[in-house]
């Protein structure tokens, strides 16, 4: 796995803290959505259903906003704590959850160095954009199996790696010359206002980091359609014939 370089890391962490004053500006539409139970997909909602139904102790990681904590936990979740590097981030989502009067709390750190106690969690739910912004997914991953209790799961709802390599032309789907899906980092030209630099992960690395950290795959799928849409694109690429999102469902043995 690479290692981003620090000139990267802080780049990158300017462009969270830039991108997370969106999330203070919009703190009442945000906690409306709070209360109308979050952003949790049909999808992720049926896929934790049976996890969900045991109450467990959730750590979201790279929790950004925090919306989805709401739904995981109206679909049953006991509580969840978010870990994220943006100051900014944390800041507002505990502010919105303390308003509401959700179950939920967050704390300022970067990963992999989780700042919890070993087998803490019942579930470690994270995704939707979250491992691009991780070069080392074999410390991820030991991070995770680390903080599972035993027969804990991990879920992951994130961007194919295929689909950073698709074009938003409107006619037909197309693959961007400026990008390899076999390559370590590419620039991001979208978010928030460009210039941040990511890691590229195959599929298999993330299966493998996963396996290799010692937990067992009970799920894995491959979707067509994206997790976020972004307003006002129509992207050729989103219409059913190419993937651009997975699930991964990971438990932590007993034994």
């Amino acid at each position: 796995m690479s290692t981003p370089r620090p000139e990267h890391r802080e780049v990158n962490r300017a462009a969270w803290e830039a991108a997370s004053t969106k999330h203070v500006r919009e703190h009442d539409e945000m906690v409306e959505q709070l209360r109308a139970g979050g952003s949790l997909l049909p999808l992720e909602r049926a896929l934790l259903a049976d996890v969900l139904a045991t109450a467990p102790r959730v750590v979201h990681l790279q929790s950004g906003h925090g919306i989805d904590d709401a739904g995981l936990l109206a679909a049953g979740a006991g509580s969840v704590l978010g870990i994220d590097f943006s100051t900014v981030a944390v800041g507002a989502a505990r502010r919105r959850a303390r308003e509401v009067g959700l179950a939920a709390d967050y704390v300022v750190a970067a990963l992999p160095d989780v700042p919890l106690a070993d087998g803490c969690a019942g579930l470690v739910y994270t995704g939707k954009g979250a491992l691009i912004w991780l070069a080392d997914l074999d410390a991820w991953a030991a991070a995770v199996a680390r903080v599972l209790e035993p027969g804990g799961v991990l879920f992951v709802h994130e961007e194919h790696p295929m689909a950073p390599l698709w074009s938003w032309d409107p006619d037909v789907p197309r693959v961007r010359d400026d990008r390899s899906y076999f390559g370590t980092e590419f620039v991001v030209d979208a978010f928030p206002d460009g210039g941040a630099v990511v890691s590229q992960h195959t599929l298999g690395e993330v299966v493998t980091a996963v396996a290799g950290a010692g937990l067992r795959v009970r799920h894995l799928a491959e979707h067509p359609d994206p997790f976020w849409w972004p307003g006002g694109v129509d992207a050729a690429a989103w219409r059913g014939r190419l993937p651009n999102a997975y699930s991964l469902l990971a438990e932590r043995p007993r034994d």
